[in-house]
This record gives structure tokens, sequence and C-alpha cells, in this order.
């Protein structure tokens, strides 16, 4: 059944015609992350996700999507027991830093990484609930891709007849494909993907000219053909994402 639970939304996303499959997938997980945290379900009243939250916290850009989502009351209960967890643990840390790592004369010799705070300070800023759920279901995606890929021809004939994908998501599956696939099928891969990155850049790249050549006025009444919004779309293919997305809001 778990199995099932993956193939569905990797079928859709490829049948969607993205840029990117996996673009698709990391938006809509992203969304649907963001619903259930601070949604009409409100799973951050529940005390086991309040638990991780609290524990994990949350990146910049993740902070960002947070806030613009627009649940201020949902938000502000995350925070407050977040806060109450990181000051709990930094009373701990900072009681032992002086030494620990803020020793006599430190500032004085090259330092050498040992101060308890700011380590605890750097695990923390790569901490991410949102971020390490995100990674999980990739890492899931990219195992049922190569599953489907592996036993379905109708799959992999999918997959030829895509838009391929953004170069930081080939990059991913020329890597998973050397742990994935038989010695074979690696170059096949490897070459199927580099095949769709050169084909599908070369076809952004002149719906891009295009879109530069409609600025001159002896263009002014010609189609624009596929370019009004091939400079987003430009954008996704090189590292991801939809730059033109509107912010994503909680359902009212």
């Amino acid at each position: 059944m778990k199995e099932r639970l993956y193939t569905i939304p990797v079928s859709e996303a490829f049948e969607a015609g993205d840029e990117c499959p996996f673009c698709f997938l990391e938006r809509k997980n992203e969304q649907e992350m963001l619903d259930f945290v601070l949604g009409s379900a409100a799973s951050y009243m529940e005390s086991d996700i309040r638990e991780k939250t609290d524990q994990k916290g949350f990146c910049r850009q993740h902070f960002q999507l947070m806030f613009q989502y627009g649940n201020t009351l949902g938000n502000a209960w995350i925070l407050k027991t977040h806060y109450s967890c990181l000051l709990e643990e930094m009373g701990k840390i900072s009681k032992s830093s002086t030494s620990a790592g803020i020793a006599k004369g430190v500032f004085k010799k090259k330092y050498q990484g040992n101060d308890r705070l700011e380590s605890w300070i750097k695990e923390k800023e790569n901490s991410c609930y949102f971020c390490d759920g995100l990674e999980e279901t990739r890492r899931r995606y990219l195992e049922t891709f190569f599953m489907m890929y592996k036993k379905e021809e109708l799959f992999r004939e999918k997959v030829k007849k895509s838009k391929g994908f953004c170069l930081m998501h080939s990059r991913q599956l020329i890597a998973a494909g050397y742990e994935q696939l038989g010695e074979k099928q690696q170059e096949e891969f490897r070459e199927l993907i580099i095949k769709l990155a050169q084909e599908e850049m070369d076809r952004l790249q002149n719906e891009i000219s295009w879109l530069v050549d409609k600025f001159d006025y002896r263009n002014r009444d010609a189609d624009w053909k596929n370019s009004k919004d091939a400079l987003q779309r430009g954008m996704q293919k090189l590292w991801g994402g939809y730059p033109a997305d509107p912010v994503y809001r909680q359902n009212k």
C-alpha cells in the first residue's frame, strides 16, 4: 500500500507537463506540509507535532513561507513553545560555555571551533522541520521513480517523452542512478538525462530568445509563440523552483 502511495504522485508529476517533475513534486509536498502544520486541521495544537517543531525549528526560508501562509495564531503558538525550548537549551549550554569554549585568551589565538554555544547555534541553523520532511519524501520519490523505471516500460516512455528535469534534479537523478541501476542501465540512464537536459535547454533558449526579440518594435504584432512565460520556466530549468508562483496562503 505504501508503495502505491508514492507511485501515484510520481505518475501524476510526469503527466503534468512540467519543466521538472521533481520540482512539481517538491512544491506539492511543501504546500501539503504547510497545510498540515498550519492549516484548518490545527496540527500545531497536537503535542507530538509541537514536540518535533520545538526541537527541529525552521530555516529562514520556511519561516518566511509560514508567515506568508497567514495563520497568525498558529505561528504564534509554534514560536511560543519553540522559544521555550531554545531558551532552556541555551541556558544549560551558556553556563558551561566559559570552561568548555570561551576560555581565557580564546580571542587571542586561532579559534579551534570548541565553543559549545557557537556550535549549538550552528546546529540550530541547519535544523528545520520542513527541510527534514521534504528531504525524506524526496528520497522516497527517488526510490519510487527508479522502481517504476526498472519495472514499467510505459513509465520509461513517459520519462523519455517528458521535458526532462532542472539541472539540480538532473544531478540528483544521475547520482541516484549509480546506486539504483545495474551497470548497463546506469550508462543508458545517464545518457538519457543528459540528452533530455540538452534538448530541453535548447528549446528554452529558443523560447527566451524569441521573448527578447518580441521587445523589438518590428515584432510588436508577431505571435508570442511559447515565450510569454519562458522567463520563469527558464529560471526553473536551471536550479528548480517556481519564481512566478504567488504566495501560498491559508484557505479560509
